[in-house]
Formats: C-alpha cells, sequence, structure tokens
C-alpha cells in the first residue's frame, strides 16, 4: 500500500521550486513555501526505492537571474553517482537510509585520556590481496580489524567519508554532506564496519568538512550566498565555497550554515553511532562561537556515551581547548616538526623538544587536549624524510623507533598514520596509493611492527601515560640526551633516556634517577638497579631506553 512522503526544501529566498523524480515519470511536481522558508510537496509512494532531484529557480549569482536549476537534495542521504540523483527508500510507509540492525551498542568503549587512534583512508588501507587494483572499501577494513587489535589501538580516525564526485579523492571536497562515499561501500555495510569496531572496544572517530564544500554541493546553486561566503577570505587557503558562521536570517530567526552543519553533524551520530569528529581546518571556520555549539550540540547527541571533537586548527593554538575553548583536543603539529627534526638529525634543541613533549609548556592544559602524530595524512612518513637524507635500513628503523618512543611516552593521545607502524615508505600523494602489507614479511619491518604494539601495550598497562605528570630531570645538550619521568598517583613510573647522538654512549651515566630499587628496562627487557639516584647504562645512538618502575 501506499503513503504520502513528504519532500521538503530550505529555500527561503527563491521564487519556485519543484519535485522531479521516478515517481512521477521527472514531471515537475509543484511545491508550496511555507513561512518558515521550506517548499513542501507531499507524495504517494510504495515501499521501495526512488530518484529523485528538485527543480529551482536558482539565486546564485553564477547563473541567470531566477534560472532554472536541477539540484540533488541538500539533505539526501544517497546519490546515484552516474545518474546525479537523490535516493529515497520507503520502508513500512517511513523514510529510512537502510535497514541495518546494530549489534554492539551495548559494549563499553575507551574514555578520550585512554586512545591510541589510527589514522586511515579507507580507499588506501586495503587487504593484503595480490590485486594491486582494487580499492579498499569498508569490508577490507573489517577484514583487518584483527590486525588492528594486534597492534592494540583503540580509536579509527577515517579521513572524510561523504560523497564526493568520483571514485577516488581524499574526501576534502564534499558534494553531499547526508550521502557517504559510494565506492567505498553502502551505507549497511559502513554500520557493520563501525559495529564491527565497536564490538572490538575500538572507538570510530571521522573527518568532518565544516568550513567548505565542493564546489557543485547543492546548497552553492540554490542560493551561494545564504550559505558561504561570498568569495574566499583567505586566497591561499582556499579548498571551495565557504561556509559563513557569521550570517544571521533575522527574518526567520536563523543562522543558515549553523543549522544546515547542525543537522549533519547530528545525523552522522544518530544515524552511523561515531564515537568522535576531527574538524578540518578549524582555524578557516575561525568562529568559536560556532565551534562551541557544535561540539555541544555533538555531545548532546552522543548522550552517555564518550565524544571526542578534535580541532585541525595549524598552526595549533592551546586556547581552541582550554577552558573557554571550543574543542576538546587539538592536533599537535609542533610535535610532529620537532620529533621529525630531531630524529632526522637536522637540528638540536632541547628547550623545542620538551615543548612538544610537554605541550602544557605551550599553554595545553590536560592529556586530551592534545593529539601527538610523527606523521599524518598531510606529510610525508618518517621513512621518507629518512630516506631523503640518505638514512636507510637498520639506521632509519633505529630512528623511527626512537620517534615512537617519544610518540608513545609524551604527554597526549597518541595517533598512527596507515602503515607508518610498519615502515611503510611510499612518500605521500593525493593519487592512489595502497598500503603495501607485504613489507610485514620482513624482518626490519614486522620488528617495527612488534616496537609499535609493544609500547601501546606499555600504555595500556601504566597508567602513568595517561596523567599530565612529567618532570624532565636530566638534560645534557653536549652529548644531546634528554631523560624524562612520567608517574600517577598509583605508584606507577617510567623513565625514558633519549639519545640523539650520533655516537655510542658507552658507561653514560643518568644523573637524578627518580628513585632507587630495580627497574626494568623495556625495549632490551631486563632488569637494572638504581643507586645513589644515579643509573649507568650504554646508549647506543639515536635510541630511546624506557624504564619501568617495578
Amino acid at each position: 500500500m501506499a503513503n504520502l512522503i513528504e519532500f521538503k526544501l530550505f529555500a527561503p529566498y527563491n521564487k519556485e521550486a519543484a519535485l522531479i523524480g521516478s515517481f512521477s515519470n521527472w514531471e515537475a511536481i509543484p511545491m508550496e513555501k511555507d513561512d518558515k522558508g521550506y517548499f513542501r510537496t507531499k507524495v504517494e509512494l510504495e515501499d521501495g526505492s526512488y530518484q529523485y532531484k528538485f527543480r529551482i529557480r536558482s539565486k546564485s549569482w553564477f547563473f541567470e537571474p531566477d534560472q532554472l536549476v536541477d539540484v540533488i537534495d541538500p539533505y539526501a542521504t544517497d546519490v546515484d553517482e552516474p545518474n546525479q540523483n537523490g535516493v529515497i527508500r520507503i520502508k513500512n510507509g517511513r523514510k529510512i537510509v537502510d535497514t541495518y540492525v546494530w549489534q554492539h551498542d551495548d559494549k563499553p568503549l575507551p574514555p578520550d585520556r585512554e586512545l591510541v587512534i589510527y589514522e586511515m583512508h579507507i580507499s588506501d588501507f586495503s587487504g593484503g590481496e595480490d590485486d594491486p587494483n582494487p580499492r579498499g572499501t569498508y569490508k577490507h577494513v573489517i577484514e583487518k580489524l584483527d590486525y588492528l587489535c594486534e597492534l592494540g589501538i583503540n580509536a579509527i580516525e577515517l579521513m572524510p567519508l561523504k560523497e564526493y564526485p568520483g571514485d577516488y579523492s581524499w574526501g576534502y571536497n564534499p558534494r553531499h554532506f547526508f550521502a557517504t562515499e559510494s565506492s567505498y561501500g553502502s551505507t549497511e555495510q559502513l554500520k557493520r564496519m563501525i559495529d564491527e569496531c565497536h564490538a572490538r572496544g575500538i572507538r570510530v572517530i571521522i573527518d568532518g568538512i565544516y568550513n567548505h564544500s565542493e564546489a557543485e554541493s547543492p546548497l552553492t546553486q540554490i542560493d551561494h550566498d545564504y550559505w558561504y561566503h561570498h568569495s574566499p577570505r583567505d586566497p591561499d587557503n582556499n579548498w571551495g565555497p565557504e561556509f559563513n558562521y557569521e550570517h544571521y536570517d533575522e527574518n526567520l530567526d536563523v543562522k543558515p550554515a549553523w543549522q544546515f552543519i547542525g543537522d549533519t553533524v547530528r545525523f552522522w551520530i544518530e544515524e552511523y553511532h561515531i564515537d568522535g569528529i576531527r574538524y578540518d581546518a578549524a582555524r578557516q571556520i575561525a568562529n568559536y562561537d560556532f565551534m562551541n555549539w557544535i561540539v555541544q550540540e555533538a555531545k548532546k547527541t552522543a548522550g552517555m556515551k564518550p565524544f571526542y571533537n578534535i580541532a585541525e586548527h595549524i598552526p595549533e593554538t592551546p586556547s581552541i581547548t582550554n577552558l573557554d575553548g571550543p574543542m576538546d583536543g587539538c592536533w599537535h603539529e609542533s610535535f610532529y616538526h620537532a620529533v621529525k627534526e630531531h630524529v632526522c638529525g637536522d637540528t638540536f634543541d632541547i628547550e623545542r623538544l620538551k615543548d612538544a613533549i610537554d605541550g602544557k609548556r605551550q599553554g595545553f592544559m590536560g592529556v586530551t587536549n592534545i593529539v601527538n602524530y610523527v606523521t599524518n595524512h598531510d606529510h610525508d612518513r618518517l621513512m621518507v624524510e629518512l630516506a631523503n637524507r640518505n638514512i636507510f635500513d637498520e639506521a632509519a628503523f633505529k630512528r623511527v623507533k626512537l620517534a615512537t618512543v617519544l610518540l608513545m611516552t609524551a604527554v597526549g593521545v597518541p595517533m598512527i598514520w596507515m602503515g607508518e607502524e610498519f615502515g611503510e615508505y611510499k612518500p605521500k600523494t593525493i593519487e592512489k596509493s595502497k598500503i603495501e602489507w607485504s613489507l610485514l614479511e620482513n624482518d626490519l619491518n614486522r620488528g617495527l611492527f612488534e616496537y609499535y604494539k609493544g609500547l601501546i601495550n606499555l600504555r595500556k598497562n601504566n597508567h602513568a601515560l595517561y596523567t599530565e605528570n612529567i618532570d624532565f630531570f636530566h638534560e645534557d645538550p653536549e652529548s644531546k640526551v634528554l631523560a624524562y619521568t612520567r608517574w600517577n598517583d598509583e605508584g606507577s613510573r617510567i623513565v625514558v633516556v633519549a639519545s640523539f647522538s650520533d655516537n655510542y654512549l658507552a658507561g653514560y651515566q643518568v644523573p637524578h634517577f627518580p628513585a632507587n630499587g630495580t627497574w626494568h628496562e623495556w625495549t632490551g627487557d631486563y632488569d637494572i638497579e638504581s643507586g645513589d639516584d644515579n643509573i649507568l647504562i650504554d646508549l647506543p645512538e639515536y635510541e630511546a631506553k624506557v624504564f619501568v618502575w617495578q
């Protein structure tokens, strides 16, 4: 039997709109505008799937005045990319996204301060198959979840999932904000992937693009300057039409960009059960009022479960996460730069290193305010940086391990970019670039993976690393050695002694050692005694020793 289904389109200053669809042989069905700015109409539809569009007199300045244009519903939850239509599904007389039934919503998820995040691009993170051509999909990620569990990560941060033009992109050109990228799989497959992550105690964070949209996104076609700035504010950092969060429509008492992005954030949390958002280009959004509001909306929608809001604000600014700041956390770009330059041997600056390892020195307040990384999708992996300086093989792996110790023992939440954990060495490219899983069959690569896995395990078992507590108790600029200790109030302690020297330091004395007694050195798996507040060790070049209080 057929039910009346409502179609609506918010376009308050457009003169006329109509609905066209497969259910009307693409003949126009007129829509009436209400006093809230919505065009509405109802259509009798049986259960099933239909394609549709809106035909509207545009108010965008790049069309002829009042030109009729066909646009996809800005709220379409699925888009038929080849035909450029929105897709609506009806079941039991109601609009649905799909029929997926969640299985694992009851599983406990780790709090923000315990996270070890793994950043991935669905398309380039695929299985270990021999065929280099098939792109990765949600299904392939599910196949690799056991691998990620072995590594020990407990959060995945997905590069953007919103429908973009074509079949391959990093996703920073979102065209449809409620529809998922069809080349990665169906909405059900995305939900299954998130559900399978939850089953394993892994949180899912998505990359949210709220600074801009792709140039042909539907809202740009309807009434460009109602939702967007007329022209880019910073032409050098412009990726498409920019949402105008300052614009307030007094007639309707609405902030159009706030309303649209608020709707999409709530939709993704309700429909896809996500556990956090990374806000791309927060510095360009440049509106703390809006960000404060959107973070509160996200948390309200998420209810009881933990929800992590992370700003990509480069260069970073502590104000975005502090008491009055809108966000929970912030990408720590200066950590990346400092660690890269030190492990590559470009420089030695003890104060810069300390700033990187302890963000409180830069004005950050706590562990979850900082997300540290030694690389991400925007940068070359360390293996590439080292190779550029003619450092290869064992020497390179050694330095990457040093960086990993700093990443896992610094104050903050660590994040890994896919493949770095086993020494993936392909340079950054926005072209297709699948991970080379076969590297794991090499001893050095496998050894690095085990090293990452061990340090992640150490974090989970030694809660000293979940605190803000850190003390740099030994600094030796001559020998390029820095030592620091981390602790909590329950008696857990860790000491890191890091050498950035080109020389092997035999019989190196570390004074002011935090406690006398037996320590376990994690990297070499042996016990060692400290006495008279000293410890004597051999310290190889570009290596860190990690001492755990027994």
